[in-house]
């Protein structure tokens, strides 16, 4: 009876035990993500260096490297200080033009047309966006955007393809503060 006992408490100790997590089938390693990342570190270095020619070859243009990430000069600078840059919500009319890098016009200021942008509420590509943000009422400014801050990965789903750099001649014709 003993030995009944024993065994008895012996299946129910084994069958007691915790259940162990399953081991998964396959491991990602994540290698896509690491090829992506090399593959656009490559692509950022050669847009890199064909911005950095286009700029050395218009040495008579003062281009200033942003914080964001693009190029721009100034075609026509407004010195006065009383003159506002656009803030959120601000109501801006505004004309621009786009071109590749080789100087091929995309879409033209006639194209185009003036348009009506509310800063930060509409869509706008970012490049343009941040580009606006340095501008005051009567100023006209060349971008050079490299493809992440233009349409990126993903074009305009028109004329513009997968991973192209811009520079585009913007011109603010108004600003108009939200309040």
């Amino acid at each position: 009876m003993n030995k009944l006992i024993f065994l008895t408490l012996v299946l129910v100790a084994i069958g007691c035990k915790s259940p162990e997590a399953r081991r998964p089938i396959s491991v990602k390693t994540g290698s896509f993500i690491d090829a992506s990342v090399e593959r656009n570190k490559k692509l950022n270095a050669q847009e890199q260096l064909r911005i950095e020619k286009i700029i050395q070859q218009q040495k008579d243009k003062n281009f200033i490297a942003s914080a964001n990430g693009f190029w721009y000069h100034y075609i026509t600078k407004i010195e006065a200080d009383s003159l506002i840059t656009p803030q959120f919500g601000d109501l801006i009319n505004y004309n621009y033009n786009v071109k590749t890098l080789n100087g091929k016009v995309i879409y033209s200021t006639k194209t185009i047309d003036t348009l009506t942008y509310v800063m930060d509420k509409q869509e706008l590509f970012t490049g343009l966006r941040e580009g606006l943000k340095l501008m005051k009422t009567g100023e006209t400014i060349t971008f050079i955007f490299p493809s992440g801050k233009a349409y990126g990965y993903y074009g305009d789903g028109d004329k513009i393809g997968s991973n192209i750099p811009l520079i585009c001649d913007v011109t603010v014709y108004s600003i108009t503060p939200k309040n």
